[in-house]
């Protein structure tokens, strides 16, 4: 099958205020970077591509799955790593944290258990199996949460901001897993530098598609827009 997100008129109202009307879009390069400031829509659409909020209309589909309604075949599709990894760890030791998400796809737990720790062999951290979460750096717990969604055998990972608090060799780190990843990656980020060398970038400003095309292309527009911005704010 082949990989594609599709967004078909899709509108979405959060807390009473509109993030999208009719909204309509379709991913299916490997590398897609959604950038825009805060406010824009960004981390809504990624959660809306997750399948983690449902539209008011319209329907988003990842690979054919309704990812609102089918939760299972979501699963088996698309996985979201947070901008804070506190938010989405869950358990206290590293295992169960990679096995949870094989569990909830219908394995026994001893395979489940199997599997995550085929997963962190894969990674070169065989010896964090009982490493407890919380004591990990965060670019460690980062790398945690990108392990069990991996393990889930997903074609598309979602990031959301993956860099945000992260010193430079921990956000090397991560850029260089995900430039090894054979998934489709959607990637929201406020550091246009992250994202050159993708294959697309959409531009969000007000729930709007203010740009779509090459990093060439609507790169150089954004920031020019960002820093107009930034000049009127000082006047």
């Amino acid at each position: 099958m082949t990989r594609a997100i599709s967004i078909d008129g899709v509108t979405l109202a959060r807390e009473g205020q509109g993030v999208f009307r009719d909204l309509d879009l379709h991913l299916s390069e490997r590398r897609i970077a959604i950038v825009g400031r805060n406010g824009s829509g960004k981390s809504s659409l990624i959660r809306l591509i997750a399948g983690l909020i449902a539209p008011q209309a319209g329907q988003v589909t990842v690979n054919g799955v309704d990812v609102w309604r089918d939760r299972d075949g979501a699963l088996a599709t698309v996985g979201i790593l947070f901008q804070n990894p506190d938010h989405q760890i869950i358990f206290p030791t590293v295992i169960e944290e990679l096995a949870f998400g094989l569990e909830q796809q219908g394995l026994p737990r001893a395979e489940a258990r199997t599997r995550a720790r085929a997963q962190l062999a894969r990674f070169g951290h065989a010896d964090w199996e009982e490493r407890l979460c919380h004591m990990l750096s965060q670019g460690q717990r980062q790398l945690v949460c990108l392990m069990a969604v991996l393990a889930m055998g997903p074609d598309w990972v979602l990031f959301d901001e993956p860099f945000n608090s992260l010193d430079i060799p921990a956000a090397l780190r991560i850029q260089m897993r995900i430039a090894e990843l054979s998934q489709n990656v959607v990637l929201v980020t406020h550091d246009p530098a992250r994202v050159t060398g993708f294959d697309r970038v959409i531009w969000l400003e007000g729930g709007q598609i203010a740009g779509d095309g090459s990093p060439g292309a609507v790169l150089p527009a954004y920031l020019a827009a960002m820093e107009r911005a930034a000049r009127e704010a000082s006047c």
